[in-house]
């Protein structure tokens, strides 16, 4: 079986990490000239994740043909603002059987589409399947037990992608609600934002789980709005992805959220968006243009919008949540 990945991120070297314990035949494509001359100099991949070596048979190209022609199955773990444009340009070098698995969460700007709907669209195959869950990518290449939901509408699609990706320390759980998974992989950076926030202005681990029990409800009820199935709340795409997400300062942004709450100004919030990427930022405006669109009602996504994009008083969020119907 031949695996490709688009993207030689932390999170995509993660993934082939992962796969390499049970797959040999594993090509990374990459656009960073730096990383494919140091792999032409090395002939390995230079891990981004501290103490973690990627194995020396993963092969590294700049090249979309040779990454993906007659590949099996094609991870793309890219940000979302990507995903539009890779799927064009692997479009020529895919089939009907191929096999695509998005690992990027989040919704596309412009459109407001589903990851899913975007590669369906420009690539015409019925097997696309999405994975997201509780996962940091320095946990997954260490080995730690870690547990994913897989979303698609082709059993291939979860049959092979579980045969490749899952080992013993890796639980891939399988549901077709590529709506619900996609909704919960995406806004759990928007509210973990808003946790961060509550801890940058000092509020105990008490409030964070206040904030975290009503944004499950609300999320449950957009998913619902939207057409998924309510209960991948539960799910490790869900709950498990959201309270990871809201709770450590591992995440990117938990940690921009925690540099609102303490005050930053405009500038210094700007100098660290530019100094990091923050998913949560650019999947804000994504999912407050589609509810708005679809004539959504979520307060606490107008609220966390006015906070981050106009600048007003985060301790607004306190209040908003007494006094939440």
């Amino acid at each position: 079986m031949k695996i490709a990945l688009i993207g030689t991120g932390v999170y995509g070297l993660a993934i082939a990490s992962a796969l390499s314990k049970k797959n040999k035949n594993i090509i990374m494509w990459t656009e960073d000239p730096q990383k494919y001359d140091d792999y032409k100099a090395n002939g390995s991949i230079k891990s981004l994740i501290p103490n973690i070596e990627i194995p020396k048979f993963i092969k590294l190209t700049m090249d979309y043909e040779k990454a993906c022609k007659d590949a099996d199955i094609i991870f793309i773990t890219s940000t979302a603002a990507y995903v539009g444009e890779i799927c064009q340009s692997i479009k020529p070098y895919i089939n009907r059987k191929t096999i695509i698995c998005i690992a990027s969460k989040g919704i596309e700007d412009k459109s407001c589409s589903f990851l899913s709907d975007i590669a369906y669209d420009t690539l015409k195959t019925k097997h696309i399947a999405v994975i997201s869950g509780p996962s940091f990518a320095i946990d997954m290449a260490s080995n730690n037990p870690i547990g994913l939901s897989i979303a698609s509408h082709s059993k291939k699609a979860i049959r092979l992608i579980k045969e490749a990706l899952e080992n013993d320390t890796l639980k891939l759980r399988d549901t077709n609600d590529l709506i619900g998974v996609q909704i919960c992989g995406s806004i759990k950076n928007v509210i973990a934002v808003a946790a961060g926030m509550l801890d940058g202005m000092n509020y105990p681990e008490s409030t964070q789980s206040f904030l975290i029990t009503e944004a499950l409800n609300d999320i449950k009820n957009l998913i619902a709005a939207l057409g998924g199935n309510p209960k991948t709340i539960t799910s490790f795409a869900g709950v498990g992805d959201l309270l990871l997400t809201c709770t450590s300062t591992k995440s990117r942004n938990f940690t921009f959220g925690y540099v609102i709450g303490a005050g930053a100004t405009k500038e210094e919030k700007i100098e660290h968006l530019r100094k990091n990427t923050v998913e949560g930022y650019y999947t804000l405006k994504s999912i407050y243009k589609l509810i708005k669109n679809k004539k959504i009602k979520m307060p606490i996504i107008d609220l966390i919008y006015k906070i981050v994009m106009n600048d007003e008083d985060p301790k607004l969020l306190v209040s908003f949540l007494v006094n939440k119907k």
